[in-house]
């Protein structure tokens, strides 16, 4: 489990095909990995993935079809910026909301707008995620957990203030650039318990 409050922001060093299936090596420079052993999770982008091999300061994680056919991990060529964070211990405060690292479904960017010294970003997302995103809930964009002020039919805003800009890869994105969402893991279990009513 995660929080969705980025530790540092990682580099792409490269990507390599292997067999169908992807491994990824990333420059964790900017995230103190000296705690983190082969076998642990990391939050990359959004994603969790298994930590399989350590370089100084890199790490190599595989990637499998599925989590490539569901992410936007597929889309990072080396130069490319991603959010990190390493996995929640049992002592941690918990910043931001309980984040699995399990993406349901890839968003855009479709606005980004002046609001004071923040700004309001506007998410297209896949119809079947819209019903789990909810005003003033929880949403997990890139690795990011953030509080969501407005819903429309497949579509979300969120204001982002400067320090989460600087702190992120947001700072590196703009309209039209795909995303990871991950939506609060409540909302899954509440329409869990409800179908299960239904049913009965």
């Amino acid at each position: 489990m995660f929080t969705g409050i980025v530790q540092g922001i990682g580099v792409v060093a490269r990507t390599e095909a292997r067999g169908g299936d992807t491994r990824l090596v990333v420059d964790a420079r900017g995230l103190d990995i000296s705690d983190v052993a082969v076998g642990d999770s990391i939050c990359v982008s959004g994603v969790c993935l298994t930590a399989v091999m350590f370089d100084g300061a890199r790490f190599a994680a595989d990637v499998s079809v599925e989590t490539l056919s569901c992410t936007t991990i597929g889309m990072l060529r080396t130069g490319g910026r991603v959010n990190l964070e390493k996995s929640l211990r049992l002592a941690d405060r918990l910043g931001g909301h309980l984040v699995s690292g399990h993406v349901d479904g890839v968003g855009r960017v479709v606005a980004v707008e002046a609001d004071a010294r923040s700004q309001r970003w506007q998410f297209d997302v896949p119809a079947a995620l819209s019903r789990y995103i909810a005003a003033k809930g929880s949403v997990c964009i890139d690795g990011v957990s953030l509080t969501v002020n407005t819903v429309a039919e497949n579509a979300f805003a969120v204001n982002l203030i400067p320090h989460t800009i600087d702190a992120t890869t947001f700072r590196y994105k703009g309209v039209g650039d795909a995303v990871n969402i991950e939506v609060d893991v409540i909302a899954r279990y509440v329409e869990r318990l409800f179908a299960g009513r239904e049913s009965a």
